[in-house]
């Protein structure tokens, strides 16, 4: 598990390979993660927007943003948690992920907070230690 904290606000990642969606004949590797947003501030926020790096192993980049996370704008009260899944497809047997979310506060202050780095593995990946 991946964990960041950002102004009392803990997200924390979990990433899943996903064999039966993948194909390393057709160089299709596909993880879920499921992401996990506690708000133990004293502020009620919400999440706006979301900005995602996605790398590959060759280097190759991807730039993802939008509105939300999965169709949803979550409001979170002190205390409050928001669980989702998505998945991300990639071309080679391993990758990582970074990114941050937009948040509100209740005042209309705007700040962003982090999504931890975490990595995406398959059992087909070679892991190689200098």
């Amino acid at each position: 598990m991946y964990r960041a904290v950002t102004r009392q606000i803990e997200v924390t990642v979990e990433p899943c390979f996903v064999p039966e969606q993948s194909s390393a004949d057709r160089s299709r590797y596909f993880w879920s993660y499921t992401i996990v947003i506690t708000n133990s501030g004293e502020e009620t926020v919400q999440l706006k927007t979301r900005h995602w790096i996605i790398t590959d192993a060759s280097g190759r980049q991807q730039e993802v943003k939008g509105e939300g996370v999965v169709g949803e704008q979550p409001t979170l009260a002190p205390g409050d948690r928001f669980e989702y899944t998505s998945g991300v497809p990639l071309s080679t047997a391993s990758g990582f992920m970074t990114g941050r979310y937009l948040m509100v506060s209740e005042t209309g202050e705007r700040f962003e907070i982090e999504v931890p780095t975490f990595s995406l593995d398959s059992p087909d990946n070679k892991r190689v230690l200098n």
